[in-house]
C-alpha cells in the first residue's frame, strides 16, 4: 500500500506532469516574460557563471536546459561558442526567433540549437571530439526531471548522459532550488534571488508531496503580474504550476559523483559563493561545479 501526503502552504497541489511542463505554450509565454529577458539577469549571477567558465579556461559550451536560451544569449554576447538544447519546443521558439532576429552577428549565427532529451542526449546531440569544455544546467532546471519510477533511474541516466558530453578536465555546472530549506520549513528560503530581479511576481506558493513518508515531488504555484498577456489594454494576473523532484544537497551530490564514476573533483556553492557546512546563510540555490578528472 502506498502512502500518499500532502504537506501544503499554497493554492493546491499540482497533479504528477509530464517532463514538458511547458507544453501547453502558455506557461512558456508567461515565463519567457518573467526571467526570458537577459537583462533580467542579474550582474551578479552573470559575473559568476563567466568567471566559473573562465576560470576552468572553457570555450565550447553545452547548454542542456536553454529553455528560453537566456543563459545561452547571456553566453553568447560573452564570445563562448554555444551549443543549445531543450526538451521543449514551446520554449525553443524563443532563443530561435533571438537567434533570428540577431543572426547578423557573427557569435549568433554560428550559435547551434537543438531539441533534445536528457535521457537520449548522446544521440540528440553530437560531441566535438572528445566533450565540451563546459556543460552548464541552470536554472533550476534538472528537478524537473520527475521520478515516476520510485527508484532515480531515469534521473541517474540523465545525469550519466549529461557527464558523458564533458571531456577529461571539462566541467559540469548544475544547480537546484534549497529543497533542504523548503523539505524543512515548507516554503522558500526568503533570501535575496541572484539569479533573476523579475518586477513580475505577486506570489510563489509551495507545496510538498510526500510518498511513503518520502519527499517526492515539490509543486511551485506562481502568481504574477503580467502586463497586456492578450493585448488587452489592462494587465493580466496569470497563475501557473511547475513541479520539480526535491534533490538534497548531500544525495544531489552523490547522483554527480556516480555520474562521473568516481572521476571527477566536487565544489558546491551556495548562491555562487563557497559553501560552507554549517553556515548560518540560506541559499536560496546550490550550485555544484564537477571536473571530470577521468
Amino acid at each position: 500500500m502506498v502512502d500518499i501526503v500532502y504537506r501544503t502552504r499554497s493554492l493546491g497541489v499540482a497533479a504528477v506532469g509530464l517532463p514538458d511542463q511547458y507544453a501547453d505554450g502558455r506557461a512558456a509565454k508567461v515565463w519567457q516574460l518573467y526571467i526570458g529577458d537577459t537583462r533580467s539577469r542579474t550582474d551578479e549571477y552573470r559575473s559568476a557563471v563567466v568567471q566559473l567558465l573562465r576560470q576552468h579556461q572553457c570555450q565550447r559550451v553545452l547548454d542542456v536546459a536553454c529553455g528560453t536560451g537566456v543563459d545561452s544569449i547571456m553566453l553568447v554576447e560573452e564570445g563562448f561558442t554555444m551549443v543549445s538544447a531543450d526538451a521543449s519546443d514551446k520554449m525553443l521558439k524563443y532563443a530561435l526567433k533571438e537567434r533570428w532576429n540577431r543572426r547578423k552577428e557573427e557569435a549568433f549565427d554560428k550559435w547551434v540549437i537543438e531539441e533534445a532529451n536528457w535521457l537520449t542526449l548522446p544521440n540528440d546531440i553530437q560531441k566535438p571530439g572528445d566533450g565540451f569544455d563546459a556543460v552548464i544546467c541552470l536554472g533550476n532546471s534538472f528537478a524537473h526531471l520527475p521520478d515516476f519510477k520510485g527508484d532515480q533511474s531515469d534521473q541517474k541516466l540523465a545525469l550519466r548522459n549529461i557527464a558523458s558530453m564533458v571531456k577529461p578536465g571539462g566541467i559540469l555546472i548544475i544547480d537546484h532550488r534549497n529543497y533542504d530549506a523548503i523539505l524543512d520549513t515548507g516554503e522558500a528560503p526568503k533570501g535575496k534571488n541572484i539569479y533573476y530581479k523579475s518586477d513580475l511576481t505577486k506570489d510563489i506558493s509551495t507545496s510538498v508531496l510526500y510518498v511513503n513518508n518520502r519527499p517526492h515531488m515539490v509543486t511551485l504555484d506562481y502568481t504574477i503580474q503580467v502586463p497586456n498577456m492578450d493585448n488587452n489594454e489592462q494587465s493580466d494576473v496569470s497563475t501557473f504550476r511547475l513541479s520539480y523532484y526535491p534533490h538534497r544537497v548531500d544525495a544531489f551530490t552523490e547522483l554527480l559523483k556516480n555520474a562521473f564514476q568516481g572521476k571527477c573533483q566536487h565544489s558546491l556553492y551556495s548562491d555562487f559563493k563557497p559553501h560552507t557546512p554549517g553556515q548560518d546563510y540560506v541559499p536560496c540555490y546550490f550550485i555544484h561545479v564537477v571536473k571530470k578528472t577521468g
